[in-house]
């Protein structure tokens, strides 16, 4: 079972070379928490591999924590999505350990095998949901997390990552917030409830809303995914059944999102589309010098970080 105290309005090629200060959901931020952070580094063996992650813990945080996973783009790493979304100074205001894996491939040009996407790790069939597994297991072995409150977002590929963990780990994940990701169409119901905030944006061309295989991004001659992205509507369906919605809610619309989500379900269904969003993390960095900017009326880190403060498991 899960409780959802209250909703609040709330990632594939990423980088940055700033950490974004924190922020209140609509992008006014407070230069004061805009603090350097000491990141930790781990090696794990999983599945008779060797996985590396990072996280960082607020030196407030003296026992296990609230958790938030955060899954870069395909093509980033870790270290550039703890750059990009400026996690670390939110995380030290409000008591949370954010971890930053890093997924596989040749080089440090990284990806997760989210089953339909992407590249070196869906080809080479790489066992993420197991690393995931294995990585909750190794923060609440730490003793740095809360086993009851592990949350998990991420951008494009990280994001279809996030989906595909909500579908296979909901016994270990709090909630999932995927950040411009999609889902393929053809994925097994989910196992269970969880509670979902689902971030896509109007003008992205990378993952767009409306489905399909997007434009290319950078140098790449090939799609990223194996078959089209579904469009986000799909995503928004497949998680208020997975999460059994009676209804759809009231559509909420202003000038910077419109809102849509489930009405009576197990779990929250939210998904905001931002109306001048793009292949970016809203409120954040830039992801990399020629990639897509990223909107400043709409602060993603703060939005999920109050969705993921309100959802636990029992």
């Amino acid at each position: 079972m899960r409780f959802a105290a209250r909703t609040l309005a709330l990632g594939f090629f990423c980088a940055s070379l700033l950490v974004a200060p924190a922020a209140d959901a609509f992008g006014r931020r407070d230069r004061k928490a805009d603090q350097p952070a000491t990141m930790t580094e781990v090696t794990l063996e999983s599945g008779n591999t060797e996985r590396r992650y990072q996280y960082f813990k607020p030196t407030s945080v003296t026992r296990a924590a609230p958790v938030i996973i955060m899954l870069h783009g395909g093509g980033g790493n870790g270290s550039n999505a703890a750059k990009m979304t400026g996690f670390n100074a939110l995380a030290a205001s409000e008591g949370f350990v954010i971890v930053y894996p890093d997924g596989s491939g040749r080089g440090p040009f990284l990806t997760w095998n989210g089953g339909h996407c992407c590249q070196y790790a869906m080809e080479n069939n790489i066992d993420d949901v197991g690393f995931m597994s294995d990585l909750i297991d190794d923060l609440v072995t730490k003793g740095l997390a809360d086993p009851k409150r592990i949350y998990v977002t991420g951008m494009s590929n990280g994001a279809i990552m996030a989906h595909r963990l909500g579908r296979e780990l909901p016994h270990k994940i709090a909630a999932i917030a995927p950040v411009v990701g999609a889902m393929s169409g053809l994925e097994a119901q989910g196992k269970a409830p969880v509670p979902t905030l689902i971030l896509t944006g109007a003008l992205d061309e990378n993952v767009p809303s409306a489905g399909g295989y997007g434009v290319l991004p950078g140098r790449e001659t090939r799609p990223p995914n194996s078959v089209p992205y579904a469009p986000a509507e799909t995503t928004l369906t497949y998680w208020m059944q997975t999460n059994q919605c009676a209804a759809e809610g009231r559509l909420i619309t202003n000038k910077v999102y419109t809102l849509r989500r489930g009405s009576a379900c197990q779990a929250d269904v939210l998904w905001y589309h931002l109306k001048a969003g793009t292949h970016s993390w809203p409120g954040g960095q830039k992801g990399h010098r020629r990639g897509d900017a990223p909107v400043r009326n709409f602060d993603a880190s703060r939005v999920m970080l109050d969705f993921f403060r309100a959802q636990s498991l029992d």
